[in-house]
């Protein structure tokens, strides 16, 4: 399974402002620069994560992004089902048009192994992403 580019980069958000520091405010711009990666999409992304209560956005002068809880409220588990389609095989949704759909064992099989994995999720939190805070703020060059 692969997630979305979209889920990638609610996961990187939320890990720089969970190690950014409090010297000025967290930027969309500024994490898509040390992250190389687009900063519109980033700005989709932040706009996702406020939607969904994970991040405040502040705007104008001194303005920027921080959590809206702390670390250790946001379960991963939570943010992959928030913010990723989870719907693996066309059969998953309401409308499958599978003829074997009736009997296919596949579904079962499947549905299994995305629960482990979010099963898997669901026992780790922002904090456990960042415990080695020095080290990511080193190598995103995060004073």
């Amino acid at each position: 399974m692969q997630l979305t580019t979209h889920t990638d980069y609610s996961l990187r958000l939320l890990i720089y402002l969970g190690i950014h520091t409090g010297d000025g405010p967290a930027t969309v711009h500024d994490a898509a620069t040390r992250y190389r990666i687009s900063a519109n999409h980033l700005a989709k992304v932040a706009q996702t994560l406020v939607q969904l209560g994970y991040i405040h956005s502040h705007r104008g002068r001194g303005g920027g992004l921080e959590l809206a809880w702390p670390a250790d409220k946001i379960n991963i588990g939570a943010v992959v089902r928030q913010t990723e389609n989870l719907q693996l095989l066309e059969c998953f949704g309401p409308n499958s048009t599978c003829p074997i759909d009736p009997a296919c064992h596949l579904k079962g099989v499947l549905g299994k192994a995305q629960q482990a994995f979010l099963e898997v999720l669901d026992g780790y939190c922002l904090s456990d992403l960042i415990t080695n805070k020095g080290k990511l703020r080193k190598l995103l060059d995060v004073a």
